[in-house]
């Protein structure tokens, strides 16, 4: 398991949002709580979302967006859509 701080635009390490890798999935974390887990089943990506705080805070949807690569509206489709599972990752 390797622990990375996230990093800004301009490269510095951003206080308390990790990334979190282990041999069978990644993690998103914003300070104490999972926001994120992605992981690979049947050969698939699959991404799940904390239910009660993915979207807490600016700052947490600021670096899950980064996390994923993706704007928030676009996590939102996918959760409607059901490519994204949300879960209780804490």
């Amino acid at each position: 398991m390797k622990v990375v701080n996230m990093t800004s635009r301009n490269g510095n390490k951003v206080a308390n949002q990790f990334i979190i890798f282990d041999s069978e999935y990644t993690l998103f974390q914003s300070y104490d709580t999972v926001i994120v887990k992605t992981c690979f089943e049947d050969g698939k990506r699959q991404v799940y979302l904390d239910a009660d705080n993915w979207d807490y805070s600016m700052t947490t949807g600021k670096y899950r967006n980064e996390f994923l690569g993706e704007t928030k509206k676009e996590t939102e489709s996918k959760i409607k859509s059901g490519q994204y599972k949300l879960a209780n990752l804490n």
